[in-house]
C-alpha cells in the first residue's frame, strides 16, 4: 500500500465489556498494530497527526476510552484503571490484533502500562506519554488537573466561549490542536448551546474521589516489564517531574528517556515536530 493510501482513515466499533467502543484507524490493516490510548480528557483523533505520519508502514489504531468521543459510557460510573484496562484486553482481542506496540499518553499511559504488565506476551514495546509512577497523586500536574475538573463548565454559549476555556486551561495549545479538540470534544444543543461529548461528571467524579486506593502504583507493573519502554517528557511538564522520570531509567533497565523541548504535559500537541521523530525512531527499532 502506498503512504497516500496509507493515510486513509477508518471508524469502527466493537462491544467491549457491554459497551460500544469507538476506534479510529490508518494503515495497512496486515502492517504491524499499534495501538494509541489518549489521556483523561482526550479522544482517540488526538493521535491523528501521529498515526498519519506512520500509516505508510504501521496499522495505526486509537481507541476512544470508555465515557469518551464516540464510545459508550457506562451506567455504573466504573472509570478504574482496572475498567480501563479490562477494556484494552477486550478491544484488542476483538480486533485479532496478537502482538502489537502500544503507546499511551498520561491516563492512557498507565492504561497501557497496566496492560503491558498484564499481558507481556502481546506487548513488542511500550511509549509512556508523560506519565510514570506517582504522576496521578503526587505531581503538581495532578493537583492542576483535579482543579480544573473541578471547575470546567458543563455548558458554553457559543465556540468563542468553548475556545477561550481551552486556552484559559492549555496556553500554549497550538491552532490545529485546538482545532481538534474543538472538533471532537464538543457537540451542540438543540437550543444552541455547546455541551462536552464525555462524560465530564462521571469522569469527574472518578478522578476528583479522595480514596487513594483508586490510583494504581505503578511501579510494580513498570519493574515487571521485559519489552523495550520509551518515555517521552516534556521539558516544561507538571506531571512527570524530572526526578521521578530519572529513577524510572535507572530501576528499570529497559526503560529510555527522552525530554521534548518546549513541550508540558501534552507532549504530541505542544511539539509535534520534536515528538514524532523521536517516536517514529524508537518504533522502527523493534524487531518485526
Amino acid at each position: 500500500m502506498s503512504a497516500a493510501a496509507g493515510q486513509l482513515r477508518t471508524d469502527g466499533e466493537v462491544v467491549v465489556n457491554g459497551l460500544t467502543a469507538h476506534y479510529v484507524e490508518w494503515g495497512d490493516p496486515q502492517a504491524p498494530p499499534v495501538v494509541f490510548l489518549h489521556g483523561l480528557r482526550s479522544y482517540a483523533e488526538t493521535w491523528e497527526p501521529i498515526a498519519s505520519a506512520l500509516a505508510d508502514r504501521y496499522r495505526c489504531i486509537a481507541l476512544d476510552h470508555r465515557g469518551r468521543g464516540r464510545s459508550g459510557w457506562p451506567a455504573d460510573g466504573d472509570y478504574s484503571t482496572a475498567a480501563y484496562v479490562r477494556d484494552v484486553g477486550a478491544f484488542v482481542d476483538a480486533l485479532g490484533l496478537g502482538e502489537l506496540l502500544l503507546v499511551g499518553h498520561s491516563m492512557g499511559g498507565t492504561n497501557a502500562l497496566v496492560y503491558a504488565a498484564e499481558h507481556p506476551e502481546r506487548v513488542r514495546a511500550l511509549v509512556l506519554e508523560d506519565i510514570g509512577p506517582g504522576s496521578s497523586t503526587g505531581s503538581d500536574g495532578a493537583a492542576r488537573i483535579k482543579g480544573e475538573l473541578a471547575a470546567t463548565p458543563r455548558t458554553f454559549a457559543d465556540a468563542d466561549a468553548a475556545r477561550a476555556f481551552w486556552r484559559s486551561t492549555r496556553p500554549g495549545i497550538s491552532a490545529e490542536a485546538l482545532d481538534s479538540r474543538m472538533t471532537y470534544t464538543l457537540r451542540p444543543t438543540p437550543d444552541g448551546d455547546l455541551v462536552w461529548r464525555y462524560d465530564l461528571e462521571g469522569i469527574a467524579a472518578a478522578r476528583l474521589d479522595p480514596d487513594p486506593t483508586r490510583f494504581v502504583d505503578l511501579w510494580p507493573p513498570l519493574l515487571s516489564l521485559t519489552c523495550p519502554v520509551l518515555v517521552l517528557r516534556g521539558a516544561n511538564s507538571d506531571f512527570l517531574p524530572a526526578p521521578v522520570a530519572d529513577e524510572m531509567v535507572a530501576r528499570q533497565p529497559h526503560v529510555r528517556l527522552v525530554v521534548i523541548p518546549d513541550a508540558g504535559h501534552y507532549v504530541h500537541d505542544d511539539n509535534l515536530a520534536a515528538f514524532l521523530p523521536v517516536l517514529a525512531g524508537f518504533l522502527d527499532e523493534v524487531p518485526r
